[in-house]
């Protein structure tokens, strides 16, 4: 039998004119979805902004959570708990398509579906909630009973599969993960240490 992996949905606030935007629609607080295939969130994969001086260069990104774009951001962390094989078809899929990052599109079409329950389909284009919910999907792994073309990043809130781990500052807790890190590095050094001088 497989060992389970996990998988992170990270929600959060970033207070730029589109997700006050899509605040105002969907009266959620966080509305940026992102998933992370680490506890420290150091490999997080998204929709959004390429150049966070430039609101309408958008697509796919690898965000970089240590950004000033995201120091004031608050943020929900959801933990989904998947086999193996899941883990890797999620991964597998998301590297491949960072390998022809530079033809997806951000899918600003499909925001305005969203609001009239239809799907408006632009090739190699999505926002950020579709993306996480097709990734999970080609994992078989489906937490909101939507099409994702229908999901927003509040459904990932209101679904019991999910598991809260973390809510308050992004900011925060990359640091606190960042000094677990290098706690738990350091600790692995002193055993080896120990081990040879025995």
């Amino acid at each position: 039998m497989s060992a389970n992996r996990v998988v992170y949905i990270v929600l959060t606030s970033t207070g730029t004119y589109l997700s006050k935007l899509i605040q105002f629609y969907t009266k959620a607080s966080l509305n940026h979805a992102s998933i992370a295939f680490d506890p420290e969130l150091k490999e997080v994969y998204s929709f959004g902004r390429k150049n966070v001086a430039n609101p309408f260069l958008a697509g796919l990104v690898r965000e970089d959570y240590s950004s000033p774009f995201f120091h004031s951001s608050h943020c929900a962390i959801y933990t989904l708990t998947v086999t193996s094989e899941q883990y890797n078809q999620m991964h597998h899929l998301v590297r491949d398509m960072m390998k022809r990052q530079h033809t997806y599109k951000y899918h600003l079409l499909g925001l305005i579906g969203v609001m009239l329950n239809v799907e408006l389909r632009r090739e190699n284009a999505y926002f950020c909630s579709q993306f996480v919910s097709t990734v999970l999907g080609h994992g078989g792994a489906l937490p909101v009973r939507k099409p994702a073309h229908l999901v927003t990043p509040s459904d990932f809130e209101k679904t019991e599969i999910l598991k809260e781990v973390y809510r308050g500052s992004l900011w925060d807790y990359t640091c606190e993960s960042s000094e677990r890190s290098v706690r738990t590095k350091t600790a692995s050094m002193d055993r080896v240490k120990a081990h040879i001088i025995s």
